[in-house]
């Protein structure tokens, strides 16, 4: 940072100044921030590209249909076989349902299973501009009308039981995300720091930022046609207390080391930001960049969280940058009580644990890296467990739901599509023909096929899956259909549906994967060239960061599968998680190599590594930490996809911290020498011997 924009934030009297206006536009945002939930949407349907099959289905249909209009099914049964009694209870049930607001049809008579034992009423909702925050409310006033009644067991099916089940899964993420990060984040810093005010200040400035980015992202959605969903939302919280905590940690512990160096904490605080400034500055942007690389992806859902999260670390970077150094000089050398650094007290240097670390691995350190190299790639095995090909409505959830266990009654008595029917929409003039078509097809109840309406040239039809509308054997049937559809001459017949919406999110998810991954690479490589001014040390260090994320991937695959007993993974995952820690993971490199090449410019390369790491590796841990307990939150949500995602990036990050950056890393270093700066003039200077004295220290300049 400039010195004088450093001067400024710490100025005597401008410091005030900056503290009031970061309150005010914190306050602002905050309240804006605060109607997020309002602005998103989360409907599968628009997560999907506009060019894919169902999504052209979902247009075309909503001329015969309602777009916001979601069945429900009210599930009768009893084991015994369905009695007149009740039929007539089902009958007068569906007369008060049919009352509730929001409940725009109720089919009617009861229909009753071939079984006998059971019957079926299906209802629809219109969610209108609430979505599906709407379900939960009049899914629960349908189970207070439908009552289970001397045998007779009553439940809810169809996708707005499921959608209810969801929305009650998201409800409240953002405070219960929040409050779990700041609870784990504040133990950890309580840990690290030993100072109760010091890390209290850190998650002030830190839910700040949440606040702050809540507030521009709602603005974004609001009136920049940004899509936001529960997920996003949810991720939102965590990306930026983690990395603003982060970004924090680097400052913080700089400020430390030049209190030592400065009375007057005002000068101590602008050479703090002078020095670490372009570091944190350099790390954020390398975030935002890599985030908004999502913008590639096919997926509106995936696409969308590059803005959203790449806005998030911009707050971050500003509250971090601006108001927290204002608060830090404000409050004083107190903050750090009881171990405030003194005015000429002498710092610690070759007694800190990271720079005995790196003496250590001085002494070997071709057979450190080859050794750490190969523990890595025998972790990478574990990726054969992830199974990351999608996940039924039951393997979403990490607890049971009553929409899931609804519709697994329902297919024992119904077909299993029963409430959520494959969709098409052919010309009129071919429907006949794509009606025998599609009653043609194996895996969908040929006397269920219906043209349910005509308009403008166009028909709709719809038809019952007799599989499990989430299973593998509904997703064959849709490609089936789909190739009986299409082979109808003059048709231009697509097919959809929600079976159909979720392969082919699937599928999206699996291309967004081969293509987002290598994008990635090669922007981190691209900066870390620039900011290094070399190519053989960023050639490096993504070979590590693919090490590193192989290793977590691995790791994640066999907890998932023998200690969480979860069925796989969502197609999406394997990019979510790559996303998150490779952009996140590369701040460490930047931490990290930044002050390698600031010491190997005064010491040579090698005694710059190990000062380099006794600096900075207190921070760099203690950042590992607090993100890794951030994304560990999401764990405590009961949605499979976040709780592996929590896992996942809390587990690489600690991995990437403790082993890769600080140990593997310094390896290489040590190794390579000289030559990792290559083809920068800094490969030219000669590297002097470690054990030759008189040419600098090794030492800790950071024990954070």
């Amino acid at each position: 940072m400039n010195r004088s924009v450093a001067g400024w934030v710490t100025h005597h009297w401008a410091k005030w100044v900056v503290l009031v206006l970061s309150l005010i536009v914190i306050m602002g945002a905050g309240s804006l921030g605060a109607k997020l939930t309002s602005v998103q949407d989360n409907n599968i349907a628009s997560w999907l590209p506009g060019d894919a099959e169902s999504t052209k289905v979902i247009q075309q249909a909503a001329q015969f249909s309602d777009p916001d209009a979601i069945p429900a099914v009210v599930l009768y049964v009893r084991d015994s076989g369905i009695t007149p009694a009740d039929l007539d209870q089902a009958r007068k049930d569906s007369a008060a349902i049919a009352m509730i607001t929001g409940i725009t049809d109720v089919a009617a008579p009861p229909i009753p299973s071939e079984d006998g034992k059971a019957a079926q009423v299906i209802v629809t909702i219109n969610m209108g501009s609430e979505g599906w925050d709407k379900l939960p409310g009049i899914v629960d006033e349908m189970k207070g009308i439908a009552k289970d009644n001397n045998g007779l067991d009553v439940q809810i099916a169809g996708p707005a039981a499921l959608g209810a089940d969801q929305a009650k899964a998201f409800s409240g993420i953002d405070g219960i995300l929040l409050l779990s990060a700041l609870v784990i984040v504040f133990v950890i810093l309580l840990i690290t720091y030993r100072s109760l005010q010091l890390a209290v200040l850190f998650l002030l400035c830190g839910v700040g930022a949440v606040f702050t980015a809540q507030g521009v992202v709602y603005l974004l959605a609001k009136y920049g046609g940004l899509t936001v969903n529960g997920q996003s939302a949810g991720i939102l919280s965590v990306l930026v207390l983690g990395a603003g905590v982060d970004y924090a940690l680097l400052l913080v512990a700089r400020y430390r080391e030049e209190l030592h160096n400065y009375e007057d904490r005002h000068e101590a605080m602008r050479h703090a930001l002078h020095r670490a400034a372009p570091a944190v500055i350099a790390s954020g942007a390398t975030v935002i960049i890599g985030l908004l690389c999502l913008l590639f992806a096919q997926m509106n859902s995936t696409s969308s969280l590059g803005p959203v999260g790449a806005a998030g670390i911009a707050m971050a970077l500003l509250v971090m940058l601006i108001m927290l150094p204002a608060l830090l000089v404000i409050v004083g050398r107190w903050i750090f009580w009881p171990f405030v650094p003194r005015f000429g007290d002498p710092i610690k240097s070759e007694t800190g644990m990271w720079s005995k670390v790196g003496r250590r691995i001085a002494k070997r350190p071709r057979v450190v890296w080859i050794t750490t190299s190969l523990v890595l790639v025998g972790l990478t095995l574990g990726i054969a467990q992830l199974g990351a090909n999608g996940l039924t409505n039951e393997e979403s959830f990490t607890k049971a739901q009553p929409s899931v266990a609804a519709e697994k009654t329902l297919s024992e008595h119904f077909p299993g599509g029963a409430g959520s029917p494959i969709a098409v929409v052919t010309k009129t003039d071919q429907a006949d023909a794509v009606r025998q078509a599609l009653s043609s097809v194996e895996g969908i109840e040929p006397s269920s096929v219906q043209i349910k309406g005509e308009a403008g040239g166009t028909s709709y039809l719809e038809g019952t899956l007799t599989s499990k509308p989430d299973s593998a054997a509904a997703f064959d049937t849709v490609d089936a259909a789909r190739v009986a559809v299409h082979a109808v001459p003059g048709a231009d017949g697509l097919v959809g549906g929600n079976t159909a919406i979720n392969k082919d999110v699937q599928q999206a998810s699996s291309a967004d994967n081969r293509l987002i991954i290598p994008i990635i690479l090669l922007v981190v490589l691209l900066v870390l060239a620039v900011l290094l001014r070399s190519i053989a040390a960023p050639a490096l260090l993504l070979v590590t960061v693919v090490l590193s994320f192989g290793a977590a991937l691995g790791i994640s695959g066999l907890v998932f599968h023998h200690v969480f007993d979860f069925a796989g993974a969502d197609s999406s995952f394997p990019l979510f998680a790559f996303v998150f820690l490779v952009a996140l993971g590369i701040d460490y490199n930047i931490f990290l190599m930044t002050r390698v090449r600031e010491e190997s410019l005064k010491y040579g390369t090698r005694r710059g590594a190990l000062i380099g790491l006794g600096a900075t590796g207190g921070v760099i841990t203690s950042a590992g930490f607090v993100l890794a307990g951030t994304f560990a939150a999401l764990a405590t949500l009961p949605i499979v996809f976040l709780a592996e995602l929590g896992f996942a990036v809390a587990v690489g990050v600690l991995l990437d911290t403790i082993i890769v950056r600080s140990v593997l890393v310094t390896a290489l270093n040590l190794d390579v020498g000289r030559h990792i700066w290559w083809p920068s003039k800094l490969a030219q200077q000669e590297d002097v011997p470690l054990d030759q004295p008189g040419h600098g220290p090794i030492r800790s300049t950071i024990d954070a």
